[in-house]
């Protein structure tokens, strides 16, 4: 709002309109306009004419425009004004009918209060005496309900009400005893203690009786306890009787279990099935009903302590009997396939423990239960451990059925690669599948998952360690075995096995061992603290136990050969052997030998690397007096002293020669493979030659031989200087101890072996 202010000729006036809160109209508010006389005054004072002329004319529009504010309120108010009248007319003519009836009523209340009075003065003197009378009627009632009790209660035990018996005796228990001085009394007390002396042992026949079932016993206790019987003994009763029954229950449970070594009658799920629906169900009925009976009854908290630990001790017998036959079925489960159907079982069985552990915390069913799945877990685990293992050996037995089918058959022996691709994606598909199998123990639908077990301990030292970890070692040591094997040639084990196993563990130690590993943690997501076995100790595990296997390969291929060579020397007679015209059949088989054994090792491992060849490695010569030693001895200044300085020089020459390691392991290459049993076969060559003496010829068909195998051999090392140096150990020890020592014609050692 605006007031005016002097110093204007017209100031413009409003004019507020104010409405209540509930927007009812109000009033106009009063503020000082041109109107008034205080201002009309002093306008005419300090304003000129056309200053008033304005002002006027601002007057007859704020008039007019109050004029039409006040009609449009008029208007939009005018149902409420009459509906307003409305109103007040029936408040007028409903507060009129209201008097007359407050009139009416007040008359009536009068009257009532006149009737009132009138009846108390009547009855007053007779009040006294209707009281009197209405008490000894109760009296009355009460004595006949007592003098009538022996026949109510006879009636009831005819009609087997015992329920209504024991009622009708509770209620004059208390009077009969009060006034049990009375002979009248005494009477009726008397007939009634006979009466539910007989009741009482009704029911314990009944209690007694197999036949009844839970709801009757429930009843016969709860009677027998209103009667005063001991609690202690009801207690035994109860549970000697339910025992019965539930002992009865175990035995059918246990026929299904089929006679000794035999098959079982039901799969175990319907086993758990049935000892979860029949035996624990009425296990966890015996167990509420006791309760309610002995346990939660107000009024005997003094027994509550004894019930209670009679229960416990009832319970914890029957379930220890109960679980022993659980663990005798789950033991049965022999098959190694898929599990389902017993990690189904078990999840059953250890949802309805629960259930009857909170009923009876006190008990320790949950914590054995929890134990029996978690023991037939490890003895799932070990199970897999030992399917794997027999795999595994199957998979042998059937690389060992192919090595040996062709030879018996005359045939080319089968790829070495392709068995070792089929035995490794078997076992690699064979443990995908066990674990698989295994990790249905820690799927989210099953209970006991979520037990600390099952997320550490089993993830990390049952599968993982147990299993997985378990199986790589037990390959490693079924390869370590391979290599303790004794004999001549090796033992029963074909070299080709070996050489594929070598390669296996390799494999493993590259890469399926990481693979594997990572398989599992992803699957199995462990979270035990426990320590675990590293990769890195698996894989140089798998390495030792190739390194070992290939060793042994290279020394069993050497031994082989070196039999053939031993023989060819100790069976001939070198002294009086003919002139040589060719090669002896065992060189070529040597040559033979040794290139098959090149063709297999090929195909399983790499080149590998060999030293700079020579031009003319092949067309090397051999001399009888290519040592200094044999120069010596037979120069033409031969001496008396000449031996003994021809084994100087020799010694001395072996002093600065490089020695020959030739069982040192092997690589994992074709070119050391070779080498190693090369190095086995010409050493043994060598040793065999020491032990002999030769004649002439016998010198000279030393020297045939070892220049054919040097045509051959010195490709396949990675040193040919080791071939050469070898043979030339050969011929000079036959030399050395040769008789008649007159070397062979290069020329004609030559046309010989290339005729051969």
């Amino acid at each position: 709002m605006e007031a005016w202010t002097p110093g204007f000729c017209c100031q413009p006036t409003r004019i507020y309109w104010s409405e209540q809160g509930d927007g009812e109209p109000g009033f106009l508010s009063s503020v000082p306009t041109a109107a008034d006389p205080v201002v009309q005054s002093q306008l005419r004072k300090e304003c000129s004419l056309a200053q008033l002329m304005d002002c006027e004319t601002d007057m007859v529009k704020q008039i007019r425009a109050l004029d039409s504010d006040m009609q449009t309120l008029v208007y939009e108010n005018y149902n409420k004004f009459i509906s307003a009248t409305d109103t007040i007319r029936k408040m007028k003519n409903d507060f009129k009918k209201m008097e007359d009836e407050m009139d009416c009523l007040a008359a009536n209340m009068a009257v009532i209060t006149e009737f009132s009075a009138r009846i108390s003065s009547t009855l007053q003197d007779q009040h006294e005496q209707i009281t009197k009378l209405s008490g000894v009627h109760t009296l009355l009632r009460k004595l006949q309900f007592l003098f009538e009790l022996p026949a109510r209660l006879t009636k009831c035990v005819e009609l087997e009400a015992y329920g209504q018996a024991v009622r009708y005796y509770s209620k004059a228990r208390s009077i009969l005893h009060q006034y049990q001085h009375m002979p009248s009394f005494q009477g009726i007390q008397d007939d009634c203690q006979k009466i539910m002396a007989n009741l009482a042992q009704k029911l314990r026949e009944k209690f007694r009786d197999g036949g009844s079932g839970a709801k009757d016993l429930a009843e016969c206790v709860e009677l027998l306890l209103q009667l005063d019987e001991p609690a202690e003994e009801l207690c035994d009763e109860f549970l000697s009787h339910a025992r019965c029954r539930l002992e009865a229950e175990l035995e059918a449970l246990e026929a299904e279990l089929g006679q000794p070594g035999g098959a079982p009658i039901t799969d175990v799920l319907e086993f758990i099935d049935r000892g979860c629906n029949i035996f624990v169900s009425n296990m966890c009925l015996v167990i509420a009903s006791y309760q309610e009976l002995f346990v939660s009854r107000e009024g005997v908290q003094g027994i509550t302590r004894m019930a209670q630990d009679k229960l416990v001790a009832f319970v914890n017998s029957l379930m220890e009997t109960y679980f022993s036959l659980v663990e005798r079925r789950i033991q049965l489960e022999k098959g190694v396939g898929d599990n389902s159907l017993l990690v189904r079982a078990l999840d059953r069985f250890h949802r309805r423990l629960q259930a009857l552990a909170k009923l009876l915390p006190a008990s320790n069913v949950a914590a054995e239960g929890t134990e029996i799945v978690v023991r037939a877990a490890k003895e799932r685990i070990r199970q897999y451990l030992l399917a794997l293992q027999s795999f595994y050996q199957d998979c042998l037995t059937d690389v060992r059925q192919s090595l040996a089918a062709p030879r018996l058959a005359g045939k080319e022996s089968p790829n070495l690669a392709e068995l070792l691709g089929t035995i490794s994606a078997s076992v690699l598909n064979q443990i995908k599948s066990v674990l698989t199998y295994v990790h249905l123990f820690t799927a989210k639908d099953i209970t006991f998952s979520n037990k600390p077990y099952f997320k550490g301990e089993f993830c990390s030292q049952g599968v993982r360690e147990g299993l997985i970890v378990g199986f790589i070692k037990s390959i490693c040591q079924t390869a370590r075995q391979f290599c303790e094997t004794t004999g001549d040639k090796g033992g029963s084990t074909p070299p080709a096995l070996l050489l594929l196993l070598s390669r296996l563990c390799l494999d493993y130690e590259t890469s399926t061992i990481s693979y594997i590993l990572t398989l599992t943690d992803e699957q199995f997501l462990v979270q035990d603290h426990s320590p675990i076995t590293p990769v890195t100790s698996l894989c140089a595990e798998a390495r030792e136990a190739a390194q070992r296997l290939l060793n042994h390969y290279v020394k069993v291929q050497g031994l082989i050969i070196s039999q053939m060579l031993r023989k060819s020397v100790e069976t001939r007679d070198w002294v009086n052997t003919i002139e040589p015209r060719n090669v002896r059949a065992v060189m070529k088989r040597v040559v033979e030998d040794t290139t098959s054994i090149d063709v297999q090792v090929g195909l399983l491992y790499e080149e590998g690397v060999r030293k700079a060849q020579s031009s003319d490695s092949s067309k090397r010569t051999f001399s009888v007096y290519s040592s200094s030693r044999q120069q010596s001895r037979y120069a033409p200044s031969y001496t008396p002293s000449a031996p003994l300085d021809t084994n100087l020089l020799s010694n001395i020459q072996k002093l600065f020669s490089e020695r020959i390691d030739i069982f040192s392991p092997v690589e994992f290459n074709k070119v050391s493979v070779l080498t190693g049993i090369i190095k086995i076969s010409l050493k043994t060559f060598l040793e065999c030659v020491r032990l002999r003496t030769f004649g002439r010829y016998g010198l000279q068909q030393i020297q045939v031989d070892c220049y054919y195998l040097q045509l051959y051999l010195w490709r396949f090392v990675c040193d040919e200087n080791l071939v050469h140096f070898l043979l030339d150990e050969i011929v000079g020890s036959t030399a050395h101890r040769c008789l008649d020592p007159v070397p062979m014609e290069q020329s004609v050692i030559e046309v010989i072996c290339e005729r051969g």
